[in-house]
């Protein structure tokens, strides 16, 4: 640290003599800039190539945006005893408790110019090798979940795609009625979300003596930051849930939450447990989307013995579009009155009506009986084993998409988009052919140990075929079940290793079967940074097409390092990449001011050709053309002009 000090204090003496008409030490200084390039080109390769010096770069460092919206987790007593949200106070109390926020660290860190001081840190925990950092951002007005509705869940979701880039994962602190549909209604409407996204509330606030508060908000900071399950979640009570499995299932119990009829994503005890074949990955080349926009025409329709047609007549009259239908058993209704004639009328009229069961467990089925025969026939969708918050809120999302048609909508409630149904197009085949022999040959009994060692040698297997260009192999692995997002010890996946090797039809299968384009490698390379440092420009468009950024990357050292070495194409690259090669440093130099500095005129050519800002002043208030005239750079002088 003190040396980089040292060389920028050379540098502002080098601009001030130059300001000063003093060219004595240009020479001298020349010979300390280079000196300096060599030491940052070492430097950013250090940060790139080994991981023992990890925490004194920072590049462990995971960001997390905590959103507050209100709820119980964040209540303290006023002078009557009575738990009330009180504005301003979460964050205040959270920098009080050691086991939520680091101080020690968090001032070590504000010497990092990086490092904002509205940044709390999570202490080391040994479950996840890495430092989160996150930042509260608190609403106005702290909401009841009761009064949620549409216009929070869109102001929620805004709010996350606002920061999308400059974060790692978010959590949301949400009150826990509604938390279910609130979750539900994020998962349809980021499309193709490639971060994680975690919901948590708590049944006692965070700030009592005895609360679930504290557990679920560290877990849910840490499952956020540091595992890669890029999906929209819940975490309760030492479970990480699929946001649009989930229901709330008791008042009174600590274990609030429950998902009937999908496994828990996480499990936390001692360890976390990640159950990775669960997890719903992205198959398609596109960057997350926000549809901010769902419909309000929607309802729930509980089927009850003596309910009557004129209550369905009613219920089903304009303005509604789309309505839940929560039926006995495996899908059953009364067929032995006018009820059905009711259902039959508003699906002529355009109304999609969604079919799910009543029970917590199970699914609407193929009908074996007459009712449910009798639904299926007169048009209305099946929900499979859709929770009532999904269908809900997905029939609010299809319907907000105007450009379909209705039969285009009724397909698509019928289609496992997010993990919000099991059908038997979601369930995929896995061939366990080497699994069972790695069981039998090495004698495994423990279904733990076997998932452990068979992720090592799939892992090796399909880096080995990657090595190798084998894209068979590739495909043979992943069909065999390979974690295509597994990392080494240094942090790197399969798609890091594919773009140094640069095939380009591995990287897109690869892609196309769930390669998460946002994980990092424990000093902080992105696959996106990756292929930059090796000027993979076909790759760096693919990645771009997926919705890979750079976020908080320090771009300018990266501009700063290619622009003082003479490196144009690297400046190419970056330009490509998305990145503003007029963003300035500490001392307010572009890209254009350090190549006239080191006396690069092919790079102040390319950066001239592609846009530079010429006019940019620094913190002394030259332009590069001044810099170049008092160098006395004639040629450099003679582009400038």
């Amino acid at each position: 640290m003190e040396n980089a000090v040292s060389d920028r204090n050379n540098e502002v003496t080098l601009l001030n003599n130059l300001k000063n008409g003093d060219n004595s030490d240009v020479n001298t200084t020349s010979l300390k800039v280079a000196a300096k390039v060599k030491k940052a080109r070492s430097f950013m390769e250090l940060s790139v190539s080994t991981s023992h010096s990890v925490k004194s770069l920072g590049r462990n460092d995971r960001r997390v945006l905590v959103i507050y919206t209100g709820g119980t987790i964040g209540m303290v007593k006023n002078k009557e005893g009575v738990l009330i949200p009180q504005k301003g106070a979460f964050e205040n109390l959270i920098r009080g408790y050691p086991q939520l926020h680091d101080n020690v660290y968090w001032r070590h860190r504000l010497s990092d110019a990086d490092f904002e001081t509205s940044f709390l840190v999570l202490p080391e925990a040994k479950e996840i090798d890495l430092r989160i950092c996150y930042k509260i951002i608190e609403y106005e007005t702290l909401l009841d979940s009761s009064n949620m509705t549409e216009v929070e869940w869109i102001r929620i979701a805004e709010d996350i795609m606002k920061y999308y880039g400059e974060y790692d994962g978010f959590v949301v602190l949400h009150g826990t009625d509604t938390l279910s549909y609130t979750a539900s209604a994020l998962s349809f409407m980021f499309e193709n979300i490639g971060k994680c996204i975690v919901l948590t509330g708590s049944q006692i606030p965070i700030f009592e003596p005895r609360s679930d508060g504290a557990d679920n908000f560290v877990s849910s900071l840490l499952i956020a930051g540091g595992l890669n399950i890029p999906e929209v979640t819940v975490f309760f009570s030492s479970k990480l849930f699929r946001g649009n499995r989930t229901r709330k299932v008791s008042v009174n119990n600590l274990y609030a939450f429950d998902s009937p009829n999908c496994v828990p994503l996480v499990e936390v005890g001692i360890d976390f447990e990640v159950n990775k074949k669960a997890i719903f990955k992205p198959s398609t080349i596109e960057k997350c989307h926000l549809h901010a926009k769902m419909s309000k025409n929607v309802g729930l329709l509980r089927i009850f013995p003596s309910i009557s047609s004129s209550v369905i007549r009613a219920f089903c009259q304009p303005p509604i579009e789309g309505v839940v239908l929560e039926s006995y058993g495996s899908g059953n209704i009364p067929s032995n009155r006018d009820v059905l004639e009711e259902i039959v009328a508003a699906v002529k009229r355009g109304v999609i009506v969604v079919n799910i069961t009543q029970c917590n467990r199970g699914a609407v089925a193929s009908p074996i009986y007459e009712s449910g025969r009798l639904l299926s026939e007169c048009g209305v969708v099946s929900g499979f084993d859709m929770t009532p918050e999904a269908a809900l809120t997905k029939l609010s999302y299809v319907l907000s998409k105007t450009e379909l048609s209705y039969q285009e909508k009724v397909e698509m409630m019928m289609t496992n988009i997010r993990g919000e149904l099991t059908n038997t197009s979601s369930i995929s085949i896995e061939d366990n052919t080497l699994i069972d022999a790695l069981a039998s040959s090495l004698n495994i009994q423990s279904p733990k140990v076997l998932i452990e060692i068979t992720e090592k040698v799939f892992s090796a297997l399909l880096l080995y075929a990657i090595e190798h260009d084998d894209a068979r192999a590739v495909k043979k692995m992943l069909d065999m079940g390979a974690d295509v997002n597994a990392q080494n010890s240094e942090g790197r996946t399969v798609l890091h290793e594919a773009i140094i090797k640069g095939n380009l039809s591995i990287i897109e299968y690869l892609l196309k079967n769930g390669a998460n384009v946002h994980l990092k490698t424990r000093c902080g390379v992105s696959p996106l940074l990756t292929a930059i440092q090796h000027d993979n420009h076909a790759a760096i468009q693919l990645l771009l097409q997926c919705g890979a950024q750079l976020g908080h990357t320090p771009v300018r050292e990266l501009v700063s390092l290619a622009a003082r070495s003479g490196l144009a194409p690297r400046l190419r690259t970056l330009r490509l990449a998305g990145v503003d090669l007029d963003t300035r440093d500490e001392l307010g130099h572009t890209a254009l001011h350090e190549a006239v500095l080191c006396n690069h005129p092919d790079t102040v050519r390319y950066l001239l050709d592609n846009g530079a800002n010429k006019d940019i002043r620094d913190v002394l208030g030259f332009t590069p053309l001044d810099c170049a005239e008092k160098l006395n750079s004639k040629v450099i002088i003679s582009m400038l002009k």
